[in-house]
């Protein structure tokens, strides 16, 4: 069976249709991610014991669980606390809310690079300690950790594959039901690969412009 280009040029539309749910996901769930993980990184680092103690468990969890495990998990159990949200909302959800815990520990690494003398200053001109994150920390956080973020970006790009346990017709899932459907494997998967480097590439090519930009490294 020779290798047909006529069977990706009469798909592509499909996989290209689906891979939108596949940027809805990840660019929603690196969303979630970030204003998650900075409240994370704050409790982290606060010195009320609870807080850290919640944030440093919370990190635990989520990253000693598998997503796949955390999308099932959140599709099942939302619905027995009173939340029936849609799948993708679930997905969405749970896909932020893991990443989350990664995005605190790069915020982490991030501000103790920064001088500890800003803070001290900070707080001897008076300002309020939402304030100082606000305005000082988590903006030179995000603009050190710029390139891990857009690495984790990148991460939620291929695992966004995972949302297919749940019945969302994200790019894996329609490639295996256009497969399915054609018996044509090698074609179709070589085109949903190329669309995955294709959304890739473009995200670490404008994450390199971001770095330059904001002169990191």
């Amino acid at each position: 069976m020779d290798f047909s280009f006529d069977v990706i040029a009469h798909n592509l539309p499909y996989l290209l249709a689906a891979a939108r749910w596949t940027l809805l996901i990840s660019v929603a769930g690196m969303a979630i991610s970030i204003v998650l993980g900075v409240l994370l990184c704050a409790a982290r680092l606060s010195s009320n014991l609870a807080l850290a103690s919640f944030a440093r468990f919370y990190i635990s969890f989520f990253r000693g669980v598998p997503l796949l495990v955390q999308l099932l998990m959140f599709f099942y159990m939302l619905p027995y606390v009173g939340l029936d949200l849609p799948a993708i909302a679930a997905a969405i959800l749970a896909t932020g809310m893991c990443s989350a815990a990664y995005t605190a520990e790069i915020l982490r690494g991030a501000l103790q690079a920064i001088p500890k003398g800003q803070a001290e200053a900070a707080e001897a001109l008076g300002i309020p300690s939402l304030a100082l994150w606000r305005r000082i920390l988590v903006p030179q956080a995000i603009r050190l950790g710029l390139p891990s973020l857009v690495n984790e970006l990148i991460l939620l790009v291929k695992v966004s594959s995972l949302a297919s346990v749940v019945g969302i017709a994200e790019l894996t899932r329609v490639s295996q039901n256009i497969t399915g459907e054609t018996y044509r494997p090698l074609e179709i998967y070589v085109a949903a690969a190329g669309i995955y480097f294709v959304i890739n590439f473009v995200l670490s090519r404008f994450g390199r412009m971001a770095e330059k930009r904001l002169q990191i490294g």
